[in-house]
């Protein structure tokens, strides 16, 4: 087979989103809702196809690196749109489409009874899924970039979905704003890399790295390598919602559910860690960089954990699990294992995908309440939705034989390996995070499938939402102004819970597959064979770096995913996470009296994690109240006083100057006369004394 891809093939997998969205954007008022799905969805649909024949070829040793359209030339810079395909990105092609598909035809579903914005979503949907090929196809960094923003700019569009409701304005904003700082951080670390290494294309940057890192950044002895990767890696914090710039993530659970499947389970959150993958050779040669980002990854990994103990909304306890999972991928890339973090990556987007659909299921079953208090007792109700569910949140705890059992499980054992500066509490982070992993997501599931059902009686007294749907008057279309479910449809009649329809159930029984078995079929070639050794534009797809053997170590103590599953019940992981299945089941079905009690006794700790460490506040004072005061201040003294000052002087000055100048014009020919004299005798007393010498 030829070793390289065709163009045109590659070329046709973001085209064809990018065609969907344009046509569903632009002439959905015309051709109606169905033709507006089943237009975008065929797009997304022919993208998956590609990119699976892109894959198996990868797979193979296949690949592409190529210029497909050069934008511009400012000396030796060239500023280029180009593809660069090999196993990682097909792994990342084929997960994007896929989820994307399964999220599209969930929507029609989701959203069947939308009066407004029907075309408008799928179309989102779709320039979404255009804008995540383009950067994780890219081949430098501009395309990174674009690509980067591109995700950023529609997640914005998607969570102000319902731009009547002042909360989605909120989130989205907040989700804009947080974002950008994060961006300006890694514009400053392609910019360091640019100057030093006078390129954008990853090849001749990775040429350069031995080079980069004997260099030390200007005027200090820092590494110039160290500061670039902090600098990039800053931007991942961002995009992939670590602390402290994840405070955007629970926010952005405003938009439709379909949405915090595709944007925050599988796909934009993970930018970051995939971006950090692909500069694998810069980041292994500066273990300063590596140790931030462990120390940075184990704090989100447990900490955001934490606060999935104290929601009640459903979707805000998966949001808090897609935090602390991402916590445990950035861990990873901490301790040099890259190709663990993808494996957690992939494993992550299916179950992620999956619970969050499982979740949307429900609040539609439950016509649109997400309080958890309101629901219990709905696996009779719902089978479909009840079963798949329990089997993500199987595969998020890391039970033995699921898909993130494997994956979870081989981050904890490459932490332990790990001998970098923030490794022995990384590794204290990720194992207690098993527990509260299993706590939270357990709560959830006995809360909705199981105990007595909530949604007969009365709105639980303690509930938030149901405090909100009290206090706050509605909107100009009847919805609650602070919105507690997608649709702000209110919660005053008590319904029967009902299964949902087959475009909703059947992505969830096609997500809970791979949910399954993925893990085991991929753990062999993805971490101890082959899969990342058909480098492009580096020796490797991902650096191994020999003085970070943890990778090496494991391959040694691998005997086959069966024998890893029967061997981890020997394991401190497995049984953390029996125990947080537990204690869920005794204080969230057996003994629910115990909970209240338990608050009542932990009032300060409850609040310290009902508040989110408070860092809500603390970011509206930094980067809000802060960000007025400093555009205050340059627009008072940076463009009043000194652009203003400048411009308005500039303009006095010549009037003044033409003032004196009029009066020289006075119309009479004996001044214009005079005048001519004076200027004679001036020419010839110079030319006088310049012939004298």
């Amino acid at each position: 087979m030829s070793t390289t891809l065709n163009e045109n093939l590659l070329l046709a997998i973001p085209l064809a989103p990018l065609a969907g969205s344009l046509i569903a954007g632009l002439f959905g008022w015309k051709i109606g809702r169905k033709s507006s799905h089943r237009i975008t969805i065929l797009g997304v649909m022919i993208s998956f196809v590609l990119s699976c024949i892109v894959f198996l070829d990868a797979v193979q040793g296949a690949s592409f690196n190529a210029t497909i359209y050069e934008w511009l030339t400012v000396g030796p810079l060239k500023m280029e749109i180009g593809f660069l395909v090999d196993s990682l990105t097909a792994m990342m092609m084929v997960i994007v489409t896929f989820v994307s598909l399964m999220v599209q035809i969930y929507t029609i579903g989701y959203m069947a009874n939308e009066e407004m914005g029907y075309e408008r979503f799928f179309s989102y949907i779709s320039l979404f899924t255009f804008s995540m090929l383009m950067l994780v196809m890219s081949n430098n960094f501009l395309q990174l970039f674009f690509g980067w923003e591109a995700v950023g700019l529609v997640s914005y569009l998607l969570v102000g979905f319902y731009f009547t409701r002042p909360m989605a304005i909120y989130a989205n904003m907040k989700a804009f704003i947080v974002n950008r700082v994060g961006d300006f951080g890694f514009l400053l670390g392609i910019g360091l890399l640019l100057a030093f290494a006078g390129s954008l294309n990853y090849g001749d940057v990775f040429a350069h790295r031995t080079a980069l890192a004997a260099m030390t950044f200007p005027g200090t002895d820092w590494g110039l390598l160290t500061v670039a990767c902090i600098c990039l890696f800053i931007g991942a914090m961002g995009k992939s919602a670590q602390f402290p710039l994840h405070v955007w993530l629970p926010d952005s659970m405003e938009g439709p559910t379909p949405i915090s499947a595709l944007i925050h389970a599988a796909t934009m959150v993970t930018a970051g860690i995939f971006m950090v993958t692909r500069m694998s050779p810069l980041f292994e040669l500066s273990d300063s960089a590596l140790s931030f980002v462990t120390v940075i990854g184990a704090i989100t990994a447990l900490f955001m954990g934490f606060l999935g103990v104290v929601q009640n909304d459903i979707k805000r306890v998966v949001a808090y699990s897609t935090l602390s999972q991402l916590g445990y991928m950035t861990v990873a890339l901490g301790v040099s294992v890259y190709p663990v973090a993808v494996f957690h990556l992939a494993t992550h987007a299916f179950f992620k995908a999956l619970l969050f659909l499982g979740a949307g299921s429900v609040i539609i079953g439950m016509h649109h309440d997400q309080d958890m208090c309101n629901m219990g007792g709905l696996r009779k109700y719902m089978p479909i939705t009840w079963i798949t569910s329990l089997i993500g949140s199987l595969a998020l705890i890391g039970a033995p034989f699921f898909a993130g059992f494997y994956s979870k499980d081989s981050i904890i054992d490459a932490v332990k390996l790990s001998h970098l500066p923030g490794s022995g509490f990384a590794y204290l982070a990720v194992v207690a995070s098993v527990f509260v992993t299993a706590l939270y997501s357990f709560r959830m599931y006995f809360m909705v499938f199981h105990g007595k059902e909530r949604f007969r009686g009365p709105k639980h007294p303690e509930s938030p939402m149901a405090i909100e749907a009290a206090a706050h008057a509605h909107d100009s279309h009847g919805h609650d102004a602070h919105g507690h479910d997608d649709h702000g449809h209110s919660h005053d009649h008590v319904h029967v819970p009902h299964e949902t329809p087959w475009v909703i159930t059947l992505p969830l029984i096609l997500l809970a597959i791979p949910s399954v078995i993925i893990g085991a079929i991929a753990i062999g070639p993805m971490l101890f064979g082959d899969f990342f050794a058909h480098g492009v534009v580096f020796d490797r797809v991902i650096a191994i770096g020999e003085n970070h053997p943890a990778l090496h170590e494991m391959s040694k103590e691998f005997r086959g995913w069966f024998a890893m599953g029967l061997h981890s019940v020997a394991g401190l992981p497995v049984w953390l996470a029996l125990a947080g299945v537990v204690v869920s089941w005794f204080l969230y079905w057996k003994r629910t009296d115990l909970p209240g009690v338990i608050k009542q006794r932990f009032l300060p700790i409850y609040n310290l994690l009902d508040n989110k460490y408070y860092l809500d506040k603390i970011n509206d004072v930094v980067f809000a109240k802060g960000a007025v005061a400093i555009g205050r201040g340059l627009w008072k003294e940076g463009d009043v006083a000194v652009i203003d000052g400048i411009v308005n002087g500039l303009a006095k000055f010549v009037g003044w100057f033409a003032g004196v100048i009029r009066f020289l014009q006075s119309g009479y020919i004996y001044h214009y006369a005079f005048a001519m004299i004076i200027g004679m005798l001036g020419l010839l007393t110079l030319f006088v004394m310049l012939g004298g010498k």
